[in-house]
């Protein structure tokens, strides 16, 4: 039996869904195939309960600061077992909304692995479905190095099976997960260490954010080492042990997590079959359109290896559809100042180009305005944390390049200040809006 539709997308995920409901609405009859919980990463085992921790962990800073309001708290500990029950069958409920929505938009869910038999037609589960267009969007998973031991810690998947908290932990890793999960387990109470090859941590990041947030990391104590480059992993009486080919050793831990990168899911997909190339990651490039080499077949979200956020699949995602069924020839996604958060302790929020970048493009014509200070919220209390702000301007107009904070609210004052970078706002600007006052946010319109 053959199965036809105007589109298939191979991927439950958010920018996966996203284009096929998008596609329905327009009157497609489109299939979203998918063998695993239908939300992809964001929703299983990234952002939301990711944010739970991160939430979690923020209550327990919180707390720190209690007594300074007057407030008399004692914390007699924390139920790692309930949160996990109350996190995962929250995840499950998304579960079933994404699976309710689906259903809502007409959109027909097939479970299962999906495999290219030739451009227009796939298998799942020895069943064929055939489609005028073909949407990958199968995400990424978590990167674990070749050497001896390796399969002895854990991934960032596995981070959301723990069914206790670990008394001691080595986080491998310098991004965005490394620092945020460091971060959870650091402010939940276990011993934790973190590992990086390089001398900095979120590097792809304005250099002022890696510099603060190190500092901070090891200022609440995180032990942060350097130019660390695995060789191996023992299990040893007392512990895991981790082997740098430098000699040092670090440990040992009751938990070793892995958190070096990720890499696309193709491996079972046999693009070949379909003529689709990739690259030596295995990431499939497209064009600025979403289109692989393949005329009918598309790309989105982290299996193109481009900008790796779950808003991001969902706006390319949902521009795609409406330039190919809604009759809006030329839409896309322009990948330019994209906004982002790092949810580690403090938060991390930027838009736009670091000051390097833009050194590199403008030279001399760049100019950076920055400010540093102590929030009103540790006014009161002897234990503070600065918030750090850069602004990355350029030319006679002082056009705003990038943006640039670290501290307590930064992840919720950066929506409003990419909005205004996308409209080339200057410094001039900035300058002209009135402040709110007192917040954090009014640094950035009160810089001189």
């Amino acid at each position: 039996m053959l199965n036809r539709f105007d589109l298939l997308v191979i991927g439950g995920g958010s920018g996966g869904i996203a284009h096929a409901r998008r596609a329905a609405e327009y009157g497609a009859t489109v299939a979203v195939i998918e063998y695993g919980p239908l939300g992809g990463t964001c929703v299983n085992v990234g952002c939301v309960p990711k944010k739970v921790m991160w939430y979690t962990a923020s209550h327990a800073h919180h707390f720190e600061h209690a007594a300074d309001y007057g407030f008399d708290v004692s914390v007699n500990g924390h139920d790692w077992a309930a949160l996990k029950s109350r996190r995962d069958s929250y995840v499950h409920r998304l579960n079933g909304i994404y699976e309710n929505n689906l259903d809502k938009s007409g959109v027909t869910t097939i479970t299962g692995t999906a495999r290219f038999v030739d451009a227009h037609t796939v298998t799942v589960e020895e069943q064929h479905y055939q489609a005028d267009r073909i949407v990958v969007a199968t995400g990424g998973q978590p990167i674990v190095p070749d050497i001896p031991g390796a399969e002895l810690g854990i991934t960032s998947d596995n981070f959301f099976e723990l069914e206790e908290r670990p008394r001691r932990v080595l986080v491998a890793g310098s991004g965005y997960i490394a620092v945020e999960l460091a971060g959870v387990f650091n402010g939940l109470g276990s011993e934790t260490q973190l590992v990086v090859r390089k001398d900095s941590i979120i590097r792809e990041f304005d250099s002022m954010l890696g510099e603060q947030l190190m500092e901070a990391m090891r200022k609440d104590g995180v032990s942060i080492d350097t130019r660390v480059i695995p060789a191996s992993v023992e299990q040893t009486e007392d512990g895991l042990v981790l082997h740098a080919e430098d000699g040092r050793t670090f440990g040992p831990v009751d938990c070793l997590l892995w958190a070096i990168g990720r890499s696309p899911n193709v491996a079972s997909l046999e693009l070949g079959s379909a003529g689709v190339l990739s690259d030596d990651s295995g990431f499939i490039p497209t064009d600025e359109f979403q289109q692989t080499n393949v005329e009918n077949i598309f790309a989105l979200g982290d299996v193109t290896g481009r900008a790796a956020l779950t808003p991001v699949a969902i706006a390319a995602g949902r521009r795609l559809a409406d330039r190919l069924y809604g009759g809006m020839d030329g839409r896309h996604l322009d990948y330019k100042l994209i906004p982002t958060v790092v949810f580690s302790h403090p938060p991390i929020a930027t838009v736009g180009m670091t000051e390097d970048a833009a050194r590199a493009e403008y030279g001399d014509a760049v100019k950076v305005y920055s400010s540093g200070f102590t929030p009103m919220y540790y006014a009161l209390g002897d234990k503070k944390q600065r918030s750090v702000m850069k602004l990355v301007v350029a030319g006679d107009d002082e056009r705003v390049l990038g943006c640039h904070v670290i501290g307590e609210g930064a992840d919720e004052m950066m929506q409003g200040f990419a909005v205004a970078l996308r409209m080339g706002a200057t410094k001039a600007d900035f300058d002209d809006t009135v402040a709110i006052h007192p917040s954090n946010a009014e640094e950035l319109v009160t810089m001189r």
